[in-house]
Formats: C-alpha cells, sequence, structure tokens
C-alpha cells in the first residue's frame, strides 16, 4: 500500500476506486457501507464498481508497462456509454467535461480519465509492480518510471528478493 500523496485532481478518484481492493489480504472495501460511501454506491452497484475497478487497475498496469493481472473488460467499452456533457464557467468562459449527472461512477470516471488526459496525468496513474499489491499510485518521478506503490514496502521487499537470487 503506497505511501505517496493522493494522485491530483480528479484522479484521485480513480486512485481511490481502484484501491479498494488490498489483493494481498483480499479485503474489498466496497463490501461495506463506508466503502461504498465515497463512490455513492448502493450494494446493487458493486458488480459494476468491480469490474471498473479491475479494467482501470489493467490500464495503470499497462501505464506501467506491466501485462494485466486477469483478463477484464476494456475499458473504452465501460466508459463508452458513459453520458458526459460539456460544463462552461460563465465567468471565464473556461470549459469541462463533467459527467452528465453527478450519480453514475462510469460517467465520474470518464470524466477525470478526460480531465487527466488534457492536463497530461493519465499516464502518471500506475498501479504498482507487485503481483501481490497492484496498488493505484501517482509517479510523480522526474522521469515517470516509478515501478513500486512504495520503495520502503514494494520496491525494497524486490530488492531484497532480487538481491538474495544472487
Amino acid at each position: 500500500m503506497s505511501d505517496r500523496s493522493a494522485a491530483p485532481g480528479s484522479l484521485a478518484l480513480v486512485e481511490a476506486l481502484v484501491n479498494t481492493l488490498d489483493i494481498e489480504s483480499g479485503a474489498d472495501a466496497l463490501d461495506t457501507v463506508d466503502g461504498r460511501a465515497p463512490f455513492g454506491l448502493t450494494p446493487d452497484e458493486v458488480p459494476a464498481a468491480r469490474e471498473l475497478r479491475e479494467s482501470l487497475r489493467a490500464t495503470l498496469l499497462a501505464h506501467a508497462g506491466h501485462p494485466p493481472h486477469a483478463p477484464v473488460t476494456p475499458l473504452d467499452d465501460l466508459l463508452a456509454s458513459a453520458p458526459l456533457r460539456v460544463k462552461v464557467d460563465p465567468e471565464d468562459g473556461s470549459a469541462t467535461l463533467a459527467p452528465a449527472d453527478a450519480g453514475p461512477l462510469r460517467s465520474r470516471v470518464a470524466a477525470a480519465v478526460a480531465e487527466s488526459l488534457v492536463n497530461g496525468t493519465w499516464t502518471r496513474l500506475k498501479a504498482c509492480e507487485s503481483g501481490t499489491c497492484h496498488w493505484a499510485y501517482y509517479d510523480r518521478s522526474p522521469a515517470g518510471r516509478g515501478r513500486w506503490c512504495s520503495m520502503q514496502v514494494c520496491g525494497a521487499r524486490a530488492k531484497m528478493r532480487r538481491y538474495r537470487a544472487k
């Protein structure tokens, strides 16, 4: 689990959704009322949220140069039906993509992806290389080549395994 600061802007939503599952322990925050609350999910919406979460995780693994952890529905298929609208600020004329309504998680994720594409941050959101982790983190390294959510935990474990293998 990451010791890094949260992803910027609306990417924090994507990061938080991906990080609702602790792969190592199997604990899924979406199983609890408190875990669903930040996403506005009802129990009936959890299966779709899990499908979206794992598709996002596969995409974040790809951002870090890793293969998907499991077969998933392609993210573009899931986001294709997400209703978005252009929201124009009447004071300064700036425009952003926003969910057509505040409810659907897919629409909020699609708006977050669109915003991060515009500001160039989308590919900096990655998933940890560790097979027992795959925690989402925002890569703030200058070269954008981060591999682990935490150098103190996952990075140290990987380096120790390599050292012992020698």
